[in-house]
């Protein structure tokens, strides 16, 4: 046996040997195929035993192949923008074709191009699949199985229209601006006005206007007439009140506070000789009132808190003469305005109490920010409030409200549950047949410094009608339409495969590979997530095959196979020799 054992040991080294040259040549054919994960052979050893020591029977040789699908290609640049490699772990889902029944198949050959039908498609025609993406951007909630998939079709019939969602502006107010009151912020000219171009879901453009006026609050408030005083002003040299008259303040938190014009310097609380001792005075006296020089030079008296509606006041009372008429002031009682829906309409959320303020608008759901207020508490600035009312086109109001803005200029608002600082115009009507809209206006960057009315930055997003102008997929898989107005559209995102063992994938035609038992079960995955890779745009994976190395494999298979012929001849030549023995 040992004989003709050397003779079939021969044979089998020959068959590996064959089986060695296939692979290899299937590798140097395959050197320019994009994607293409080598093989090599692995030879392992079958023996016989024998149950003496003494006698020994040869075995055989076989060739098992090996696949190095994990073995990263070259990267290398194109200049198609639907062309996608992977740098690192991972594979793209693919199918034969869209009909039903088909399986899905793993390739990392991504020279993708739009067929006639508008589907991703690669050189070997097998069909890109992705997780499609919604309006608001968000991927299927079963994003972790593969029939969340679906082709990648990148067809439109028309062009695409981008509706307005969000604004953003960084405006700068003058806060030397003279105030007004909000009956006169409603009725007069704004101080400060600019439009901002908004899209609609025709794609046609709509202009709002925003209308910005400096007032002195929503406080009850007694604004003096008479202009460019001085807080060194002489109540009787400067402005002729004649010494001892008298007038009164008082709020429902305290009061009346009785001043007393005095000629001499003054000699006990109440006695006022200047517009600087009346401020004192009403600022210390604790009643709920403070009194400040207008930006206009005018002597202001002001509630110091407001709670909502109109309930709040302040009177004003001439006790001896008539003092008020010589300061700018007229006697009454002064109530806050009111915001609770009556005109002029302000929109809720424009102050925290505690509990916060709400007004309720009527129908109106537009929303301005939440302001810092809290009764009892000087939380808001009284020089820093402004009127903003934001205009539909066709001159009507969307939305009318407050601001304030803090000392140093910055704007004094709460931050909402996402931290954004917005105005938020609902269910906006164009009255030209498209669908209502709602835009949220982030103001956060606004500001109030003594200066030019500046508007520092104006953007939004959303775009008039344009037609598709090309597509492109990007390092997280996203497949994006482009169009000609500038705009783009995020419609799929590409998950990244990825195996427990990939080298034990399935081969087929085209490739790609096919899940196995060996393989383990497919996982998709974000790129650059849970250990997959990134997907690089315009770019392809060259073949992971080393000519040299397959032409030094080459040389050791043809050496090793000339062996097992001369093995194959030597046995041949014992066998000869023992026929003709005699």
């Amino acid at each position: 046996m040992g004989l003709f054992g050397s003779l079939f040991t021969g044979v089998s080294a020959l068959f590996a040997q064959s089986q060695n040259t296939a692979i290899i040549s299937n590798n140097i054919a395959n050197i320019s195929t994009t994607g293409f994960k080598r093989s090599e052979a692995a030879f392992e050893s079958l023996v016989t035993s024998q149950s003496r020591l003494s006698t020994y029977s040869p075995g055989t040789v076989t060739a098992n192949r090996l696949q190095r699908v994990d073995q990263q290609g070259a990267l290398q640049q194109t200049a198609s923008t639907t062309d996608a490699a992977i740098s690192g772990n991972g594979f793209f889902p693919v199918k034969r074709s869209t009909d039903a029944g088909q399986e899905f198949l793993y390739t990392r050959a991504g020279q993708f191009s739009e067929d006639s039908q508008g589907l991703l498609r690669n050189a070997a025609g097998f069909v890109l699949y992705a997780w499609p993406i919604d309006a608001n951007g968000t991927l299927p909630a079963n994003q972790g199985d593969l029939t969340s998939l679906v082709p990648a079709d990148v067809a439109f019939l028309g062009g695409l229209t981008r509706p307005t969602s969000n604004a953003e502006l960084a405006i700068n107010l003058d806060a030397s601006t003279p105030d007004q009151t909000l009956a006169a912020a409603v009725t007069g000219a704004a101080d400060f006005s600019r439009g901002i171009t908004v899209f609609d879901s025709l794609g046609s453009a709509q202009v709002l206007t925003l209308e910005y006026t400096k007032t002195y609050g929503p406080q009850a408030t007694a604004g003096g007439s008479i202009g460019s005083l001085l807080a060194t002003d002489n109540l009787i040299t400067d402005l002729g009140l004649t010494p001892a008259d008298t007038f009164n303040i008082s709020t429902e938190l305290g009061g009346p506070l009785t001043l007393t014009v005095v000629a001499g310097a003054p000699a006990v609380a109440g006695d006022v000789q200047t517009i600087n001792d009346i401020i004192t005075e009403i600022n210390a006296a604790g009643i709920g009132a403070s009194a400040f020089l207008g930006n206009d030079g005018e002597l202001v008296i002001q509630r110091d808190e407001f709670t909502g509606g109109a309930a709040n006041t302040l009177t004003l009372a001439n006790g001896v003469g008539t003092p008020l008429t010589g300061l700018g002031l007229v006697a009454g009682a002064f109530a806050s305005d009111d915001l609770s829906g009556a005109a002029p309409n302000y929109d809720n959320g424009l102050f925290a109490d505690s509990p916060p303020y709400s007004n309720s608008g009527g129908t109106d759901t537009n929303t301005f920010p939440t302001f810092q207020f809290l009764p009892g508490d000087a939380q808001y600035n009284n020089r820093g409030w402004w009127q903003l009312n934001i205009k539909h086109p066709d001159g009507t109001s969307l939305s009318r409200g407050m601001m304030n803005f803090n000392g140093d200029g910055t704007l004094n608002a709460l931050p909402d549950n996402s931290g954004s600082i917005d105005i938020n115009l609902t269910q906006i009507d164009w009255n030209n047949g498209s669908e209502a809209q709602n835009i949220d206006i982030d103001i956060e960057r606004f500001s109030q410094f003594s200066g030019n009315f500046d508007v520092i930055f104006s953007d939004q997003n959303g775009a008039e009608l344009g037609l598709r102008t090309g597509v492109e997929i990007d390092r997280d898989g996203v497949v994006i339409a482009r169009f000609s107005n500038g705009a783009s559209a995020d419609l799929y995102k590409v998950p990244l495969i990825t195996f427990a063992n990939a080298n034990g994938l399935t081969e087929v035609s085209g490739t790609a590979y096919s899940e196995n038992q060996d393989s383990g079960e497919e996982n998709l995955r974000e790129a650059g997530t849970g250990g997959a890779g990134f997907v690089e745009p315009s770019t392809l994976e060259a073949s992971n095959v080393d000519l040299a190395d397959e032409f030094a494999r080459l040389i050791i298979s043809q050496r090793a196979f000339g062996a097992g012929t001369r093995v194959i001849n030597t046995v041949d030549q014992m066998t000869e020799d023992l026929l003709r023995l005699r």
